[in-house]
């Protein structure tokens, strides 16, 4: 029998799970924000609420307007996306794993009993407690690690190395307002170049690179917030793969979802 999966959070971490548990012959179904914060939006199937649909390394996700669409849209082949920030269709899906993988680095209300199998992604959760387990996120040596008790490393706040650049490739809004791009993912900018505008004031870069990642235009950001990412290698073809740490904490969840369902099994038989 197919694994009924629902994925809280429509992202590129939650994405590249929903590419791994998809290729691996469950039924995925996502849930989303009404105006999504995504920054590496060429690899996330939150588009999908702007644009209807989106397509993700072959595989596409389209949206929904309810619960009973999208168990409708499962027959289809495709990955249905919802509006459905407080996850009030859970009820109505009842699946059989639940991800939490909104990446709020606290648990924002999902408990161990919302499924037979409950993992969340990354800080926040602790395994045994709020849900069975928990996938670490953090880039090193334990990333895509499964935690069968306990909760994943702290957030430091520090993005992960790539290039030889960590905080560097971040690109954080100026000030409270309304983002207006004026790249586009995939292109190539400069050091100080200016990817966009938040009400008039410049967004720039920090260093040159391929823009892998850039918040939609119309997203109300504030001072500080991630609107965008360079990456320094400069390979345009990157922003359209899921990420190298995606894949890693997807996998981490097709391992947790296995054991688990595995030790489910073996209590019902007795």
């Amino acid at each position: 029998m197919e694994l009924t999966v629902l994925i809280k959070g429509a992202g590129d971490m939650a994405s590249g799970i929903a590419v791994r548990l998809f290729r691996s012959g469950m039924r995925v179904i996502m849930t989303e924000l009404p105006h999504p914060t995504a920054i590496r939006r060429s690899v996330a199937f939150s588009e999908a609420v702007m644009n209807k649909s989106q397509t993700v390394e072959g595989i596409t996700g389209r949206l929904a307007e309810n619960a009973e669409e999208a168990l409708l849209m499962l027959k289809e082949g495709v990955i249905p996306v919802m509006v459905d920030p407080e996850c009030k269709s859970l009820p109505l899906i009842l699946p059989d794993v639940l991800v939490d993988a909104i990446l709020a680095k606290r648990n924002l209300g999902t408990g161990i009993t919302d499924a037979g199998t409950v993992i969340g992604i990354g800080p926040g959760f602790n395994a045994g407690l709020d849900c069975h387990a928990v996938v670490e996120t953090m880039r090193g040596h334990t990333l895509g690690r499964v935690l069968y008790e306990g909760t994943a490393l702290p957030d430091t706040k520090i993005p992960g190395l790539i290039g030889g650049f960590s905080g560097e490739r971040i690109i954080r809004a100026p000030a409270d307002g309304s983002f207006k791009g004026l790249h586009r993912i995939g292109d190539m900018v400069g050091e100080g170049e200016i990817v966009g505008t938040v009400d008039g004031i410049p967004v720039k870069t920090s260093i040159a690179g391929v823009l892998r990642g850039l918040i939609a235009d119309g997203v109300f950001v504030t001072k500080g917030m991630k609107s965008g990412d360079v990456d320094p290698r400069g390979r345009a073809e990157y922003c359209g793969m899921v990420s190298d740490k995606a894949l890693s904490v997807a996998g981490g969840v097709l391992e947790a979802i296995l054991c688990l369902n595995r030790q489910i099994r073996l209590q019902t038989l007795g």
